[in-house]
């Protein structure tokens, strides 16, 4: 393969063994290093002059360094997939068992097996598939449910997700995972009302009841003797659009009829209980 083809599909990035496979000889190789030419990013992989050392590079990089058997995981699997718009500051790369490897700055590994169905290869790179990409993600990445929803609206599909779940049931974050698997199959939005009425509960704040008949529907969580509606929207992925249009008339007939309307997402309640809590007591304290 010639050098500037290799280059230009990686980033700049490439390999001691590439390039003497390209015609450079590796005393060349050393010889560009020494004099600042080529830049070492990990051992036996080099970033080539004139090439930025961009997300993409670094990811590449730290697979390239890890070896062909290895896959790129976690948040930066994301930014390969295009669900995270950056590579997070350390890539997480995942190895066979049988794999001990140096740990490099920069690169966190992970030895385990995954099975085939996890597993990809995407723009000559193999990575953990979608659905264990986006949950793994989700796990970790702060406002993960929200990342998650989204993830759900634009690139994988539940069954998908729910399957690569009970794959690698008793991993890293399988509690939260579970959390989240159980909060988005929940297409009533019963999981997050389950989870606002147990911060009130907790919170001790009282006067309030279930499915307040209201009219032709029925009022999530309310007030009466303060005229608050608390209306609960699961995860955006379930939402249709007549749905989301009756939500609206029923939100424009709350408030026309002299309520306080407040909204949360299972996201506000799960990322922010005690800020929603804290409105929901200022609310009603304010109307008493």
């Amino acid at each position: 393969m010639l050098l500037d083809h290799l280059l230009a599909r990686q980033a700049g990035v490439l390999t001691t063994v590439q390039a003497v496979e390209c015609g450079i000889s590796a005393r060349t190789v050393r010889r560009r290093v020494q004099q600042g030419e080529w830049e070492v990013l990990h051992p036996g992989v080099l970033l080539v002059g004139g090439h930025r050392h961009s997300d993409e590079a670094r990811v590449r990089a730290a697979w390239l360094w890890a070896g062909t058997s290895a896959m790129v995981s976690g948040p930066a699997a994301a930014y390969w997939h295009r669900m995270l718009d950056r590579a997070p500051a350390v890539v997480e790369v995942t190895v066979p068992r049988n794999r001990h490897l140096r740990p490099q700055p920069g690169v966190v590994l992970h030895r385990r097996d995954l099975s085939p169905a996890d597993h990809v290869a995407h723009r000559h790179l193999s990575l953990t598939a979608e659905p264990l990409t986006a949950l793994e993600t989700a796990v970790v990445q702060p406002g993960g449910s929200v990342f998650l929803d989204r993830a759900l609206q634009r690139h994988v599909r539940f069954p998908t997700l729910y399957r690569a779940y009970c794959r690698n049931l008793g991993r890293r974050g399988s509690p939260r995972a579970t959390e989240l698997i159980a909060a988005s199959a929940d297409r009533a939005d019963s999981a997050a009302e389950r989870l606002l009425v147990t911060l009130l509960r907790n919170a001790g704040v009282t006067g309030w009841v279930l499915g307040h008949p209201f009219g032709s529907w029925r009022i999530d969580l309310a007030f009466p003797s303060a005229k608050l509606a608390i209306e609960v929207d699961g995860w955006a992925w379930h939402v249709d659009a007549e749905r989301f249009r009756n939500d609206r008339r029923k939100g424009n007939a709350i408030t026309r009829a002299g309520w306080d309307l407040l909204r949360y997402t299972w996201h506000a309640l799960d990322g922010e209980p005690a800020a929603t809590v804290a409105e929901i007591a200022g609310t009603v304290a304010a109307a008493a």
